[in-house]
């Protein structure tokens, strides 16, 4: 049965300023390395065998602080990188309109058409994160892949294995250097075979982490 790990970033400046990040990027916090250190030491015994990362920094300088203690290359995916926020991106939430606002909420919580100008809709960060997700497959019998991507990335991918419309309201914490785990099983019951066995676990960190949902 193949396993994939999924990590979310570190937590970055654009964190903790509450700005909208999509793929626009903001460096690492000392927070953020220091998460991105726990992980490292969380998954290093469990013999990762391939590590593929969004192309953004901050999810390359998290996969670099992992897979230097899993002794792996990295592999750089565009496909892992974070929603097209459009014009709002490096935007403070609280400098938002009213209208901008309600593109932000409206993006991701319930509206299937909805984009912000300039912008993708999560139907489209959908067709590319589950084509990522399985390319796994294809990966030699016996690998261990650990992605690093994002908080909407990772939450819309969670809510298609569990057949929740993309764009439903956020019902899964993943915060910062949390770690989720899914898997791939031929069974006859199963739509698309992929399960979610775990979810924004952060139990190897030490401090708080925010998460998506609260910028």
């Amino acid at each position: 049965m193949l396993q994939v790990y999924l990590v979310r970033h570190g937590e970055t400046e654009w964190n903790v300023a509450h700005c909208i990040q999509g793929q626009s990027d903001s460096p690492l916090t000392e927070v953020g390395i220091r998460q991105a250190k726990l992980v490292a030491e969380r998954v290093k015994s469990i013999g990762i065998t391939h590590i593929i990362s969004s192309d953004l920094g901050r999810t390359q300088k998290t996969a670099e602080i992992i897979a230097q203690a899993c002794h792996c290359n990295i592999i750089l995916e565009p496909r892992l990188r974070e929603l097209n926020m459009g014009i709002l991106e490096g935007r403070a939430i609280s400098s938002l309109s009213d209208e901008e606002e309600r593109w932000r909420r409206n993006l991701v919580n319930s509206s299937p058409g909805a984009r912000i100008p300039d912008g993708e809709s999560m139907g489209e960060i959908t067709e590319r994160m589950f084509t990522t997700l399985e390319k796994c497959r294809s990966l030699p019998a016996g690998s261990i892949p650990l992605l690093v991507s994002h908080g909407i990335w990772l939450g819309a991918l969670l809510n298609r294995i569990l057949v929740v419309p993309t764009y439903a309201e956020r019902r899964l914490r993943l915060r910062n250097c949390s770690i989720s785990k899914v898997a791939f099983q031929e069974t006859p019951w199963l739509a698309n075979g992929w399960v979610v066995e775990t979810a924004g676990d952060i139990s190897h960190l030490v401090e708080p982490a925010l998460d998506e949902q609260q910028i």
